[in-house]
């Protein structure tokens, strides 16, 4: 049986991961290698029902500390019930936003710390990391233009430009930090097939 390894993927809203992720999925079917998509906050029955809470603009009140550690309870429920069991059937695990997602917009665009975000989640996520993530960078402009287009926008994508900006900035620090380790930053200006090789580059341990 192969390792499963865990894959993320993060970045501004609009940023193209949905795309790339099909992408990535249709990759694996091709070597056949067995899978599993899911996302944050979400993944699980208990998941998906505070990801309607987290993402409802009818909750414009929610405190910065009620929105990360909601973030961190589905992470709890997810990181048991879906994510570790397919890790040890050997599978791959696509996740659309993970730790780093709270690390950006709770502990730096909210201003509640990196350090508290962190301890929060020390539980929540049992210790498992990432194997590989993906940041998708792109201006918070063109990711909010892109974003409206295809939906109405939800009680993140809602905030002010300003808020926006410091996620861009958060999730490059992030990856400046990183230095390549963990975090492979994906110049997501780029058209949808040049960003897919950067993708393809970054993954290419998974099938070769």
């Amino acid at each position: 049986m192969m390792q499963g390894r865990l894959i993320t993927l993060e970045g501004v809203d609009g940023a193209g991961k949905s795309t790339q992720l099909l992408r990535i999925e249709q990759e694996l079917k091709a070597h056949r290698i067995p899978y599993l998509l899911t996302r944050e906050p979400g993944g699980t029955s208990i998941g998906e029902a505070i990801r309607k809470v987290l993402l409802s603009p009818d909750f414009g009140e929610m405190a910065p500390e009620t929105e990360a550690l909601l973030y961190a309870a589905s992470r709890a429920q997810h990181v048991r019930e879906v994510i570790r069991p397919a890790l040890q059937e050997g599978r791959i695990v696509l996740c659309d936003r993970y730790y780093d997602s709270s690390l950006v917009y709770q502990g730096i665009a909210r201003h509640l710390g990196i350090d508290w975000i962190k301890y929060i989640n020390e539980r929540a996520m049992d210790g498992l990391m990432p194997d590989r993530t993906l940041v998708f960078l792109l201006s918070p402009a063109e990711g909010l233009r892109r974003a409206q287009q295809s939906h109405t926008p939800d009680r993140l994508e809602g905030e002010k430009m300003a808020f926006h900006q410091v996620v861009y900035e958060g999730y490059v620090h992030l990856a400046q930090q990183d230095g390549g380790n963990r975090i492979v930053p994906i110049d997501a200006a780029k058209p949808v097939e040049e960003v897919w090789q950067e993708v393809k580059k970054a993954l290419a341990f998974l099938w070769e």
